[in-house]
């Protein structure tokens, strides 16, 4: 994989990590209520906002990524991104790591790095 397609992945990784993080914080402000008052607390909410931009900015860095590898690779590669969000939900939100995330976290991990390196 060429130096502008690491690039790229690296992008998407971020922004798509720091997306969900970014409506993750939005959906558990304590301050959100109930219904429609929780929806429009969210809407006035930064995070909610952030989490929408890098959403369209990661859209234009996968487009950008799968111009230059093939979508089969792409996708395998994309799945770390499962494991950074499982790091930054621990990180930040103290959710629960349990042994058998831990096992799959290694597993997409191993695979990421089978299919990065036969490019």
């Amino acid at each position: 994989m060429g130096s502008l397609a690491t690039l790229l992945w690296l992008v998407n990784v971020v922004l798509d990590t720091g997306g969900q993080l970014a409506f993750k914080a939005a959906a558990s402000d304590p301050q959100n209520g109930e219904g429609l008052q929780r929806w429009k607390h969210m809407f006035g909410r930064p995070w909610l906002w952030l989490g929408i931009a890098c959403y369209v900015l990661e859209f234009v860095a996968w487009i950008a990524f799968l111009s230059l590898v093939p979508l089969s690779q792409g996708v395998l590669l994309g799945s770390i991104n499962i494991v950074a969000l499982m790091v930054a939900g621990r990180i930040l939100f103290r959710e629960r790591l349990t042994p058998l995330r831990v096992t799959g976290m290694l597993l997409v991990s191993a695979g990421v790095a089978v299919v990065g390196a036969g490019t």
